[in-house]
């Protein structure tokens, strides 16, 4: 028989009772085939040992292989992130800027790349030491889960971490295997796949590479991506494990489409500023790493070492005015550098049996470091625009950080206690190299040091429910990118603060019946020093601190499997996020009041799907998602993006023939074909906010697996 659930009180949208009303017939008809839910899941981020979701104090989501992969085309993270709780992920339709991801408004004012977010695969950073990070690097063919931490523990990992992302790639399997897919769909989208993995000899490994291409849904959006993937694995004795790991990821002429005023957004939404053409603005990325993970086993201790290395070389074409560019500490309308980074890391993880409960506890330190050798050039040649002129800016620019940090956890009986402090130091360096005429010299040095602490407590109502309390303190520096410009005299500006939070969340977690779980997390967060858009005059944009700031919200998230072949997952945030304080911005020095909305944060999100098992080897879909108006600038007198609701619908098949295993999928997504933003770009001075999102588009792919 079908679990007896007890359903929390939910207050769904009018779209979820939609979609609900019209598969209930099919639920009433669906076979007994058996799916299952994993409720509990272990997880790593947050304690650093492994420990049971549940029993965290703390807001943490995973996603598993078969809700990253399951009917989609493993292209941007954002297909799976939707449906985590606090978390925006939006897909900008624009490679050329990445994705734009923020958990409880950290990381919504990025223009391009992920600030404000962690992002972590399989330990190695993929976040530099300044807290930019790139989502692209993640590859989601060999991913076998995502944990997404939010609220005060995500602290514990030092700067820039308002929210921490972290992949994790599959481990390799005893029978090797070979795999191939082909994905096509709308917008002259293709994808292909390949891959490998096994053991021989002692030794695991996992390949995997892929092409992905699109005309892309917008004027001048096309795109192409390659990436390739390396994990070999081994064991040089029974306590210990070794790894190595290589990643890479190649984007070349990527063109850049510019966001649109919103009277060009109404009247063509998938159009194109002029100027965008006129510089053919475009982006290419060159991006290779490689890392090396032990662990070894001492009893019930455990030692961590890894190391990482790579470069990355970026080329971005802007459409920053020739007039503009007149500004003699202008660096050009091209921006053009080879990024070398490196960095290591090492905790040990000791259990006692301490005062009648059990004690674990990780001492450990990170060091990363990254050098960027930075060139600008004009991007004009007399009158022909889009092209590499004059060179106006040459500089080394360095950054690094060092956080020891510890963390422990006590339990006993319906009491657990987690404390933790991390003591983060980064370093700018900026060596300039272009000190021509009246430009300047703007070499300089800016360093930040912060203590963070973590509290957090678990009580155990009963087996089935935990409530939990945590607190902590976070930071969050400028970028390279932010400090790259002053917004009266032009120079690198060493002057900007890093914001400063203190984190507050009370929880609770519930098992309802045996098949479904309910997490509620209810959080205040003030900030003083918010990072905020100062000036963003041709595409030069510049910072300053303003003062601060305050997000109060709820995240609600129910998983469960109504009968064996039909499941469900829903999650839903409410963020209000204002500046508690006036502050003036901008050449106009322009007064942002006290009250005013932070931009690019929606106030609600919601999202829900409903999964059918109508036989084995044979499922569908349908899913729900709804966002909030979105204000574009500081003062909320431009338009806002409004809000929406769109639906999408997915199937997936698999057939297997003695060691043959076949997949398909299709999906069609924004089913009722609604026009709205998918995306904004904060902060704009040109007024070019609104990245619009594709119409009623659709996918549909194939994989083959042959396995020994």
């Amino acid at each position: 028989m079908p679990p007896r659930l007890n359903q929390p009180s939910l207050t769904p949208t009018p779209l979820s009772l939609a979609l609900l009303a019209a598969l209930a017939p099919l639920a009433g008809t669906a076979s007994a085939a058996d799916t299952s839910l994993t409720l509990n899941p272990v997880v790593i981020t947050g304690s650093r040992a492994e420990a049971a979701s549940f029993d965290l104090p703390a807001a943490i989501d995973v996603l598993d292989r078969e809700q990253i992969t399951a009917g989609q085309p493993r292209v941007n993270a954002s297909e799976a992130l939707l449906a985590v709780p606090g978390v925006v992920a939006n897909n900008r339709q624009n490679y050329a800027q990445d994705l734009q991801i923020s958990t409880r408004g950290f990381g919504a004012r990025s223009a391009f790349g992920v600030r404000g977010v962690k992002l972590i695969t399989d330990g190695i950073p993929a976040s530099m030491p300044d807290g930019q990070g790139q989502a692209a690097t993640f590859n989601l063919d060999v991913a076998e889960r995502m944990e997404v931490l939010r609220g005060p523990f995500s602290a514990v990992y030092g700067n820039h971490s308002g929210g921490v992302i972290q992949l994790f790639t599959r481990e390799p399997e005893n029978r090797p295997s070979v795999e191939g897919g082909l994905a096509v769909g709308s917008y002259g989208t293709t994808k292909a796949d390949l891959g490998a993995q096994g053991k021989a000899g002692g030794l695991g490994y996992v390949l995997s590479t892929s092409h992905f291409d699109t005309d892309g849904y917008r004027d001048h959006s096309a795109a192409t991506r390659d990436q390739a993937f390396l994990k070999l694995t081994g064991k040089p004795d029974d306590v210990s494990k070794l790894s190595f790991v290589v990643n890479g990821l190649w984007q070349h002429n990527t063109q850049d489409p510019l966001g649109l005023s919103w009277n060009s957004y109404k009247s063509n939404p998938r159009g194109v500023d002029q100027a965008a053409i006129d510089y053919n603005t475009r982006k290419s990325i060159d991006h290779l790493q490689a890392g090396i993970a032990y662990e070894r086993k001492f009893g019930s201790d455990l030692l961590q070492l890894s190391t990482y290395s790579g470069q990355r070389s970026v080329i971005q074409y802007q459409s920053i005015p020739r007039t503009v560019q007149a500004n003699v500490r202008h660096s050009g309308g091209i921006i053009d550098f080879d990024r070398s980074f490196y960095g290591f890391g090492a905790r040990y993880i000791a259990v006692r049996e301490v005062a009648g409960g059990k004690l674990t506890t990780t001492v450990g330190a990170d060091f990363d470091s990254s050098t960027d050798q930075r060139r600008g050039y004009e991007n004009f040649v007399g009158t022909t625009l889009g092209v590499k002129g004059r060179l106006r800016r040459k500089e080394t620019d360095t950054v690094e950080s060092l956080d020891p940090y510890v963390q422990s956890e006590w339990a006993s009986g319906n009491w657990a206690v987690t404390a933790g402090l991390r003591h983060s130091q980064v370093k700018f360096k900026v060596d300039d190299q272009y000190v021509v005429g009246v430009n300047g010299n703007d070499s300089g040095r800016r360093d930040y040091s912060k203590t963070t602490p973590v509290l957090g407590v678990v009580y155990k109502l009963n087996p089935a429910v935990n409530l939990y309390a945590s607190a902590a303190r976070g930071f969050e520096t400028p970028t390279l990118n932010e400090m790259f410009y002053s917004g009266s005299g032009g120079s690198f500006n060493f002057g900007l603060n890093p914001s400063r939070s203190k984190h507050l969340e009370v929880g609770a977690k519930a098992f309802v019946g045996d098949a479904s779980r309910v997490n509620l997390a209810v959080f205040q967060i003030t900030t003083d020093d918010e990072l905020v858009v100062d000036t963003a005059i041709g595409g030069r944009t510049s910072y300053k601190n303003a003062g601060k700031t305050q997000r109060q919200g709820v995240e609600l998230s129910f998983d469960t499997a109504w009968r064996k072949d039909l499941t469900s997952r829903f999650a839903a945030s409410y963020l209000r996020a204002i500046y508690d304080e006036g502050f003036r911005t901008g050449s106009a020095n322009t007064l942002v009041a006290a009250g005013n909305l932070m931009p690019g944060i929606p106030r609600s999100t919601v999202f829900g799907d409903l999964a059918w098992k109508i036989r084995p080897g044979l499922s569908t879909a349908v899913e729900g998602v709804y966002r909030s108006k979105v204000y574009v600038e500081d003062t909320n007198t431009q338009t806002p993006a409004p809000s929406y609701a769109i639906a999408n619908l997915r199937v997936t098949a698999e057939q297997r023939v003695g060691p043959w295993r076949f997949t398909e999928f299709a999906r069609l997504d924004n089913l009722f074909d609604r026009q709205y933003v998918g995306s904004v770009v904060v902060g704009d001075t040109n007024g070019r906010y609104y990245e619009g999102a594709p119409g009623r588009n659709g996918m549909v792919g194939v994989n083959a697996r042959y396995t020994w």
